[in-house]
């Protein structure tokens, strides 16, 4: 029974370990399951079954004529007439298509590979916005446990203002009559209404504690106002940011090919990526191995091929053939061939007169050539201009990941200072609200930084093809 147990416990821990799904993890199941990467992965295959398509010969042709009745001949009767002729490109044609099909499922494969590679950015970019989104909740929540423990300290405060403000008013009434018994029993008798020097004191003195005790009040009614407020703005901060991250989700979920609300398991906190290489070795590998890049040079390549192809098939094309007559023999023939069969070899050829046609084709063939040309500048280009803003976020990045994470450390130490001051003395609520917000703030630009920097490595290795998963 114990030997049970244990095996059930490591069991339940491996699953539950299995359970936490890391981003290795989602980002196999986009690769396996992603429609976009699919789909080019289906044309990739379907090019390359165009390969032995274009390097075969064509088809032979075959014809067959059957005499209803036999026609007679020198050698005997004709039964029927058989031939059978085979054409053949001019030399090189059929190996240059071949190529030309060849090097188009290559740029096929490079389609593939950058669909695959914007899966994967994509999802680790959603991945850190959901991470971002989930910590703005947990730290807005953490940050209302605040604001209710302000506001509680407000309504103590509250509460307690009129008692305190009559004790004092008293007190400081008894000081300016004086200590001595007499004067406190005057005191007592013109409460009384038994009239006296004293009742004109004390009818002033009542008006001035009363003043004071509305003021406190009033101003502990304000703050009490204020946190609440500050509570609702906040409340409805955090219902607007579990909506997000609803989308959010339903976002994350689409690239897997799953249900929109299929759980998805975050880390607790996120470290900040390091990139690994130099920036130099970014902007090299980026124009070496990025596969759009790759497909328009294939694209190229195939085009050439395609040129010298076209070019040879302005050539005639050769047929080499067979023609088989069968006989029957004759009885009014004398020949000594008399229903012998024969067979007589043919050669046909074509004739490509009509030159425009494949002018046409070779200047098609060079102006989609150019345009391979232009379209592999213009997405170097684009490559460059995407390379310098992910280099700019990635820096940005790291400068706004070390500033934050100390100037939440400093506005965390002084937000402890004033709360300490106002649960003791009730003063100095508008610097409290003010460093509680600004602990928010930099607690959340903190995480956006993070998510930031690991967004941008991401970016730059999407550029320069480094795949995360092997």
């Amino acid at each position: 029974m114990k030997k049970i147990i244990i095996l059930a416990s490591i069991v339940a821990f491996a699953l539950s370990a299995y359970s936490q799904d890391s981003l290795s993890v989602y980002l196999e199941l986009a690769a396996k399951n992603n429609p976009a990467v699919l789909q080019k992965l289906s044309e990739y295959q379907a090019a390359l079954q165009k390969v032995p398509q274009s390097g075969s010969l064509p088809d032979p042709e075959l014809s067959a004529g059957i005499f209803l009745s036999p026609m007679e001949q020198m050698s005997g009767n004709q039964l029927a007439d058989l031939s059978l002729m085979q054409m053949f490109p001019w030399f090189g044609v059929l190996k240059n298509a071949k190529d030309e099909m060849s090097l188009m499922a290559k740029a096929k494969y490079e389609s593939f590979r950058e669909a695959q590679l914007q899966v994967f950015y994509n999802v680790q970019s959603v991945w850190n916005e959901m991470y971002k989104n989930q910590q703005s909740i947990l730290i807005s929540e953490k940050n209302l446990e605040i604001l209710r423990t302000i506001e509680r300290l407000s309504l103590v405060r509250f509460k307690s203002a009129p008692v305190g403000s009559s004790s004092g008013s008293s007190s400081g009434g008894t000081s300016s009559a004086g200590s001595s018994p007499a004067s406190s029993g005057s005191s007592g008798m013109s409460g009384m209404g038994g009239g006296g020097a004293a009742a004109p004191a004390a009818s002033g003195s009542a008006p001035m504690a009363s003043g004071s005790m509305a003021s406190s009040g009033g101003s502990g009614l304000a703050d009490l106002y204020r946190v609440q407020m500050e509570i609702g703005e906040l409340e409805n901060n955090v219902a607007l940011l579990k909506n997000q991250q609803q989308a959010i989700l339903a976002r994350f979920n689409s690239y897997l090919n799953r249900h929109s609300q299929t759980p998805v398991t975050l880390p607790e906190k996120m470290k900040a990526d390091s990139l690994g290489i130099s920036l130099a070795a970014v902007s090299d590998s980026m124009l070496t191995n990025n596969p759009m890049l790759g497909m328009l040079q294939y694209e190229q390549q195939s085009l050439d091929a395609r040129k010298q192809m076209v070019t040879r098939m302005s050539y005639p094309m050769i047929g080499l053939g067979l023609n088989y007559s069968v006989f029957n023999k004759s009885p009014m023939s004398t020949s000594p061939m008399n229903g012998d069969d024969m067979i007589m070899p043919m050669v046909k050829l074509t004739l490509p007169v009509y030159r425009k046609k494949y002018k046409a084709m070779q200047q098609e063939t060079e102006l989609m050539k150019t345009a391979t040309q232009q379209g592999y500048q213009a997405t170097a280009n684009l490559l460059e201009s995407e390379y310098y803003q992910a280099l700019q976020l990635y820096r940005d990045a790291q400068r706004r990941t070390t500033l934050y994470e100390n100037q939440f450390q400093l506005a965390t130490r002084s937000l402890n200072i004033l709360l300490k001051s106002f649960s003791a003395s009730g003063s100095g609520l508008t610097d409290l609200l003010r460093i509680r917000q600004q602990v928010l703030d930099y607690e959340l630009k903190h995480v956006e930084a993070v998510t930031d920097n690991n967004t941008a490595i991401a970016w730059l290795k999407r550029l320069m093809a480094h795949s995360p998963i092997q």
